[in-house]
């Protein structure tokens, strides 16, 4: 029997715009090393009410997931889980790229000055895998899962959304992080696209880095 060569970390986060792939990922890594999986709450009660563009339903739907992701993370903690691998699809830091996103200025006060006492209790992941994808990518993934509170997604909030997440993560500096061009990849049909991401992920990181797959070059 071959043992599998661990990776370089105990926490290791994933993230990236909606429908770029990080669930699939997160599922992958976790599956391989016998690892522990934490998955975002995506029954958020507000998100369809925020979808359809009620009124206060973006603040809601943001303190909704700002605590149970807090939550979860306490939950980390608490059972000790870093014997083993922890991957989640997300880092806890995310969180603020929506609020800066969807939240009004009054709304933000309130949130900055929950999410500074919450921060300080949460532990940082170990590297951060930074997925990217084009908006014509990202549509085409969020068309073929189907998910029915998704198809109210416009096109013009993905591309805010992405341009986001590109501004926050080249500002980013709490964890080394990975960014991984996945437009030319597919992990759960190309075994040869997750094995090369894993020789990279084997590899000691500092600071930003990126990964160009070999298909890319």
């Amino acid at each position: 029997m071959i043992t599998e060569e661990p990776l370089p970390y105990h926490y290791l986060a994933v993230d990236g715009p909606i429908g770029v792939g990080k669930t699939t990922l997160v599922d992958m890594l976790a599956r391989r090393f016998e690892g522990v999986k934490v998955l975002e709450d995506a029954e958020n009660p507000f998100l369809d009410k925020f979808y359809k563009d009620r009124p206060g339903a973006a603040f809601q739907t943001q303190l909704y997931y700002l605590l149970s992701r807090f939550k979860q993370q306490q939950e980390i903690i608490q059972r000790e889980l870093f014997q083993r691998l922890v991957v989640a699809d997300y880092p806890f830091e995310k969180d603020r790229i929506f609020a800066y996103l969807n939240l009004s200025d009054d709304e933000l006060l309130i949130y900055d000055k929950l999410y500074a006492m919450l921060d300080a209790q949460v532990p940082k992941p170990d590297l951060v895998l930074y997925l990217v994808a084009d908006i014509d990518t990202c549509l085409e993934r969020i068309r073929r899962r189907n998910r029915a509170y998704e198809k109210r997604l416009s096109g013009d909030y993905l591309v805010e959304l992405i341009d986001a997440y590109n501004h926050y993560y080249h500002h980013y500096r709490s964890s080394p992080v990975l960014v991984v061009d996945t437009r030319n990849l597919n992990f759960p049909e190309r075994p040869e696209d997750f094995e090369e991401l894993l020789e990279e992920l084997r590899k000691p990181r500092k600071g930003t880095e990126y990964f160009v797959p070999l298909g890319s070059r």
